[in-house]
């Protein structure tokens, strides 16, 4: 189909000019439709420019920038058969375009040739420089890997999107399908060769859990401990829902099921840091102070357990100790709200009063950020994954 075009139009502008084309005037000619197609492209008149590059081609089938300005637009107007040649020709003539190589393959499986377009896509994506050619190319990989069952090359080409596009939502979107995907069959698989283990269990407590069921995750979480009573992470997931638990019992039983999470895994860096809560809440600073000692040793860059550990020091009248805890804790997370939130408090009692109200607008814009997020997942009935306690009573 497209040679028939290129011919046609060959031919009409060899009846235009009532005259051969010889060596000497194809020079000009090709510079005349190149200087037109470009006057075209300037008036947004893709459809007219097309014919001029298409004349180039005619005159020129090597001319590099004609195939690859043809391809492009004739892909950009949804006409992926007739695009193809010409990107393929582009490429060959010249394979280093890689933008003309990721068009290629998206015109391909657009056209049903996925094989062909996974070579030519796989080969583009780690070349691609500009962010929406290669956001755009790493969805179409996704949609191929996603369509053969192969989620884990999917969940790869995610990866390497969201390195590169943290904020992008259409990645967070395909990160959410694909991570989604592969959960469901991880799931399936577990339940079909181990139905009855301690870990389907566990992912039986997970899922009740996010889905609001804690009585029912409670349940499954102590049935996997009698399956199997040191599973790593099981002791501390418990430990997590009878904490958070409305029932007086359930919470004190947490206590234990955190000490037990550390005889399992004497370096469960939260199992001490939940121990510090717990030694705080009951109003023992000096236990508290070395639960959250021992967290921070064992993971620095946790910014719960240097807020824990600020916390406590601030209530030992120790400011100057717990200002670079909080200062860092807000480098590994900017929006935490108790950091910013203490913070301000440590500055007003310090009388820096400019740094205290920063610190307490900044608290304001996270408080209220995070409020919305919990609004959503309420709408969805889905229990977050991570909840920021109430951090403005010092005294806690």
């Amino acid at each position: 189909m497209v040679c028939s075009g290129l011919s046609s139009s060959f031919f009409f502008v060899g009846s235009l000019q009532g005259v051969a084309q010889s060596a000497a005037s194809r020079p000009q000619e090709i510079a005349s439709h190149a200087r037109q197609a470009q006057e075209f492209l300037k008036e947004h008149r893709p459809d007219l420019a097309i014919p001029e590059f298409r004349a180039i081609v005619a005159l020129d089938p090597n001319n590099v920038d004609a195939r690859g300005n043809l391809g492009v637009l004739m892909f950009f107007q949804g006409d992926y058969p007739a695009a193809i040649p010409q990107l393929r020709a582009a490429f060959r003539l010249r394979p280093t375009l890689w933008r003309i190589e990721a068009l290629l393959g998206m015109a391909e499986r657009r056209t049903g040739s996925s094989k062909s377009a996974l070579a030519d896509l796989e080969k583009a994506f780690p070349k691609l420089q500009e962010e929406k050619i290669q956001i755009d190319a790493g969805m179409e990989l996704i949609e191929i890997h996603t369509a053969a069952g192969d989620l884990d090359k999917a969940a790869a080409t995610v990866s390497a999107l969201r390195s590169l596009y943290p904020t992008n939502a259409e990645v967070l979107y395909a990160s959410y399908r694909i991570y989604s995907d592969l959960a469901g069959e991880a799931m399936l698989s577990l339940s079909l060769v181990a139905p009855t283990s301690a870990r389907m269990h566990q992912v039986m407590a997970h899922e009740l859990e996010k889905h609001g069921d804690d009585e029912a995750a409670i349940r499954n979480y102590r049935e996997a401990l009698k399956l199997d009573p040191k599973p790593p992470g099981v002791h501390f997931e418990l430990a997590e829902m009878l904490n958070a638990s409305s029932v007086a019992t359930e919470q004190q039983e947490a206590e234990g099921e955190y000490k037990a999470a550390l005889s399992v895994n004497q370096f469960d860096e939260r199992a001490e840091f939940r121990l510090g809560d717990i030694s705080s809440r009951r109003g023992d600073v000096q236990e508290a102070y070395a639960h959250y000692s021992r967290a921070v040793q064992l993971q620095p860059n946790d910014a719960e357990a240097n807020i824990g550990l600020a916390k406590v020091l601030m209530l030992m009248n120790q400011p100057d100790r717990a200002e670079p805890l909080l200062q860092r804790a807000l480098q590994l997370d900017p929006t935490s709200v108790a950091a910013h939130f203490r913070l301000s408090t440590l500055y007003r009692q310090a009388g820096r009063t400019a740094d205290a109200k920063r610190e307490l607008e900044e608290y304001q814009k996270y408080k209220e950020m995070k409020e919305k997020l919990h609004d959503i997942y309420h709408d969805m009935r889905v229990k977050p994954a991570k909840q920021e306690g109430d951090e403005t009573d010092v005294r806690k």
